[in-house]
C-alpha cells in the first residue's frame, strides 16, 4: 500500500500580514476572496501560499509550479493546468469541473471533498497522492492516477470511471 501524501509547509507570515488580493509569483502569502476568474498567468510560482475562497474559474495556469500550496474551497471549474507541477499541494472542497490537468506531475498532493467532473486527466503522473471524497464522473484519462490511493467507499463511487478507463462495456 503507498504512503499518505505529505503535507504542506504553512506560509511563514510577518505580524500584521495582509492577505494579498491577487495572483502573481508568491512566496509566504495567502490570498482570500479574490475573484481571479480568467486570469492569464502562465508558469506562476506559488510557494508556501495559502488560497482560500479564490474563484479561478477558466484561469489559465499551465506549466505553474505549486510548492506548498493550499487551496480551500476555491473554485478552479475550466481552469488550465496543464504540465503543471505541484508539490505537497492540497485541494480541499474545491470545484474543479472540467479543470485541465494534462501531463501534470502531482507529488504529495491531496484532493479532498473535489468535485473532479470531467477533469482533464490525461498524462498526470502521481506520486503519492490521494483522492478523498471526490466526484470524478466523466473524467478523462483516469488510468493516470494508478498508485493513486482512494477510500474503498470512494472507489465504489467511481467505480464507472474506471471502468471506462480500463475499456470495461458495463452491461445490465
Amino acid at each position: 500500500m503507498g504512503k499518505p501524501p505529505q503535507e504542506p509547509y504553512e506560509p511563514d507570515l510577518p505580524d500584521g500580514y495582509m492577505p494579498a488580493r491577487e495572483l502573481t509569483d508568491l512566496v509566504d502569502a495567502v490570498v482570500e476572496d479574490a475573484d481571479l476568474a480568467n486570469l492569464r498567468n502562465p508558469g506562476l510560482d506559488l510557494r508556501r501560499v495559502a488560497l482560500r475562497r479564490c474563484r479561478l474559474t477558466g484561469a489559465e495556469l499551465a506549466e505553474s509550479t505549486f510548492v506548498d500550496v493550499t487551496l480551500d474551497d476555491c473554485r478552479l471549474d475550466l481552469a488550465g493546468l496543464r504540465f503543471a507541477r505541484c508539490e505537497r499541494v492540497v485541494f480541499r472542497d474545491c470545484r474543479m469541473n472540467e479543470c485541465d490537468l494534462y501531463d501534470a506531475v502531482l507529488k504529495d498532493v491531496l484532493f479532498e471533498r473535489c468535485d473532479l467532473r470531467e477533469a482533464t486527466l490525461t498524462g498526470v503522473k502521481v506520486e503519492r497522492v490521494e483522492l478523498r471524497g471526490c466526484a470524478l464522473a466523466a473524467a478523462r484519462g483516469a488510468e493516470s492516477l494508478r498508485g493513486a490511493r482512494m477510500p474503498w467507499n470512494d472507489v465504489i463511487e467511481n467505480a464507472g470511471v474506471f471502468a471506462t478507463a480500463l475499456g470495461i462495456d458495463i452491461v445490465d
